[in-house]
C-alpha cells in the first residue's frame, strides 16, 4: 500500500502492543521534526550564573562593591554564586565566612531568595542565589485597557474639580 502510494511505512511507536505504523513521506517527516526540535531549543531560555569571589578577610566596602553587582546581575535575570575563598590557618574559622554570607543574603533578600544554603566545597564555601520571580497576571488586551480607563477616570475627575 505505502509502495503503490510513493511513501514510507514509518514506525511511529515501536514501545506500543501492538507497535503503531503509519504511511507518510519519511524524509518529510525528518525535516519537520528537526525544525520542531529547533523551535524548541530557540525558546529555552539560558540562565547564566554569575559568580562573587571574596575572601573572609575582605572588608565591608569591597563587599557592598560586590553586592552591587549581584543585585544588577539578579535585577538583570541572572542567578549568583557568592563564594568565599580561605587561604592557610583561614579554615579553622567558618564561622566568620558563614556570616559574611548571610549579611550578603540579607542585603539582597529584596531582590534575591537563597537557592543553595552556605556550604562547603574543598577550601571554598558558597551560596547561590536566584532572582525573585513575580508572577504577572495574564489579561486580554480589552481587560487591560478598560483597567486603565477606569485608573486614569477617578485623577482626571478630581482634577477637573
Amino acid at each position: 500500500m505505502a509502495h503503490d502510494a510513493e511513501l514510507d511505512l514509518v514506525e511511529v511507536a515501536p514501545n506500543s502492543v501492538p507497535p503503531v505504523c503509519r504511511i507518510m513521506d519519511f524524509g518529510k517527516f525528518l525535516y519537520e521534526r528537526t525544525k520542531k526540535d529547533k523551535e524548541a531549543r530557540k525558546a529555552q531560555v539560558k540562565i547564566e550564573v554569575k559568580e562573587i569571589r571574596l575572601r573572609p578577610k575582605t572588608n565591608s566596602a569591597h563587599r557592598g562593591f560586590k553586592v552591587d553587582d549581584a543585585r544588577r546581575w539578579l535585577n538583570a535575570g541572572m542567578k549568583v554564586r557568592a563564594t568565599i575563598r580561605f587561604r592557610g590557618r583561614e579554615i579553622t574559622y567558618p564561622e566568620i565566612a558563614l556570616e559574611d554570607l548571610r549579611e550578603i543574603a540579607e542585603e539582597l533578600a529584596d531582590v534575591a531568595v537563597v537557592e543553595v544554603a552556605p556550604s562547603f566545597e574543598g577550601r571554598t564555601m558558597f551560596m547561590m542565589l536566584a532572582p525573585i520571580v513575580k508572577a504577572k497576571k495574564k489579561t486580554t488586551g480589552k481587560e487591560s485597557i478598560a483597567e486603565t480607563v477606569e485608573e486614569a477616570t477617578p485623577e482626571t475627575q478630581e482634577s477637573q474639580d
